[in-house]
């Protein structure tokens, strides 16, 4: 999904032809542009499904919507002014805008920027993004029209969709600023998160990608309560939610891992096939140095003899994460360091970023700014780290039989993805010429060939 596109979102079959007639006037429609990360993503979701058991239409475009809801972001500055760009490119396309999302809270400088826009609200305030369309567009009353389907309304494709499962974090890195947008931890009740999980698979949804602040926090703030599920009592803890999760028959990803000891207990899950070998941990740095002035939470300096006792347990574990280079202090030790480090951990995709200083963050107190051709320099040398490990780990690949699910078909062929990778941020895997799979389908793939960060492969059968 590009960034300032309005959604087109999945709906309900088409009315048959002897179901009773619906109002003559057009139900009223709504665009959406969803910016930032997956669990903005899952607010737009929400705020579609309400609106869409409401009777609102969601438009394809500008030009078929009576008001455009922008789900802004606003954890960098660069980001923010994507926001304020989007809104811009919103009111000039179609004139009449709801504001909501992480940049909300700003909503001086939005209307100082953008006076014309109708109403703004903060990020997960549901309702009032669903009042503010009541007053631009009012919904019809047609009980015909208020259906949705049990799961709801996603931006994603069919078959793979975002589980969030808490909102907010109790970390107080001192580069972020998402506590004070979104609050502390706040965890769902784990049947509420397994009810929405099971009617996802049963709508069709092959790969859950479990999602929040800080994953394996789940259920700290409410003392790991017990809920009904299926008869027995669940947990709202970490493993307890993986086990049940791993239950359903899906695909079962975890995004936004942090590494506190108990997240030991799931690798075995992972070596049992319960829930997918993947481990998206974002580190951000490894010097300790950093670390302390970064004020991350659960780092160790024996990560990497971890990880490698977790790939005994599970030798097909991937890990994924991103690293800031650049920040406040950072000398050029501590980033040989980190490249030292990130040699022995041989992390299976890695993103990088400039530290950019955000508004409002403890870091920006921080003195010893590093330049930025400083930090342009360490980013180019830190990926072309990373894809030297990258190019290794792929061509191990090589000759192996691997699952995949499918994402697209078109005329060239086939497009998906291994265990190793998820939507949108890792690598894919290139199947020339395939036509005889849908998105959606988990088969088995000859891996024939491999480049830096992706593979190519022949079907080889049904997973």
């Amino acid at each position: 999904m590009t960034a300032r596109t309005p959604v087109t979102m999945r709906t309900p079959a088409t009315q048959s032809p002897t179901a009773p007639p619906r109002s003559l006037k057009p139900a009223p429609k709504v665009g959406f542009v969803s910016l930032g990360c997956p669990k903005a993503l899952v607010d737009s979701e929400r705020i579609i499904t309400k609106l869409r058991s409401e009777g609102y239409q969601v438009a394809p475009d500008y030009a078929g919507a009576d008001v455009v809801v922008v789900n802004t972001c606003g954890f960098l500055d660069s980001a923010k002014q994507e926001s304020l760009d989007a809104i811009g490119e919103a009111l000039a396309e179609n004139g009449r805008v709801i504001v909501t999302g992480c940049m909300g809270l700003e909503e001086g400088r939005i209307r100082e920027v953008h006076p014309g826009v109708l109403s703004v609200t903060g990020p997960h305030q549901y309702e009032q993004v669903v009042t503010a369309v009541h007053d631009a567009v009012p919904p019809l009353h047609d009980p015909y029209l208020d259906l949705v389907p049990p799961e709801g309304l996603r931006l994603t494709p069919r078959h793979y969709a975002y589980l969030k499962i808490s909102e907010g974090c109790n970390n107080r890195c001192s580069f972020c600023i998402i506590p004070s947008i979104r609050g502390d931890l706040a965890s769902r009740p784990a049947n509420h998160v397994m009810t929405e999980a099971e009617r996802l698979v049963k709508a069709g949804v092959k790969e859950l990608l479990v999602i929040s602040q800080d994953t394996s926090a789940y259920g700290l703030d409410i003392k790991y309560a017990e809920s009904q599920w299926k008869g027995a009592p669940l947990k709202a803890k970490f493993l307890d939610l993986s086990r049940a999760l791993g239950e359903l028959g899906a695909w079962v990803r975890m995004h936004y891992v942090y590494p506190y000891p108990h997240v030991d207990d799931v690798i075995p899950l992972m070596a049992e096939g319960k829930i997918l070998p993947y481990l998206d941990i974002p580190f951000q740095h490894a010097s300790p140095a950093v670390l302390k002035a970064m004020r991350r939470p659960a780092h160790q300096e024996k990560t990497a003899e971890r990880i490698a006792n977790w790939r005994k347990v599970c030798p097909d574990l991937a890990v994924r994460s991103t690293f800031i280079v650049g920040f406040p202090g950072e000398t050029e030790e501590d980033f040989t360091f980190l490249l030292d480090w990130l040699r022995e951990a041989k992390l299976n995709r890695v993103g990088c970023f400039k530290y950019e200083a955000v508004s409002g963050a403890k870091a920006n107190e921080i003195e010893s700014a590093v330049p930025e051709e400083v930090k342009e320099e360490r980013w180019h040398r830190f990926m072309a780290t990373q894809q030297e490990i990258s190019q290794e780990i792929l061509a191990s690949r090589v000759g192996t039989t691997i699952d995949v699910i499918i994402d697209e078909v078109d005329e060239d062929g086939a497009l998906g993805r291994s265990k190793w990778d998820a939507p949108e941020i890792d690598g894919s895997v290139f199947l020339n010429g395939e036509q005889n799979v849908k998105p959606g389908d988990i088969v088995k793939v000859h891996v024939d060939s491999a480049d830096d960060y992706d593979l190519w492969g022949t079907v080889a059968g049904k997973a």
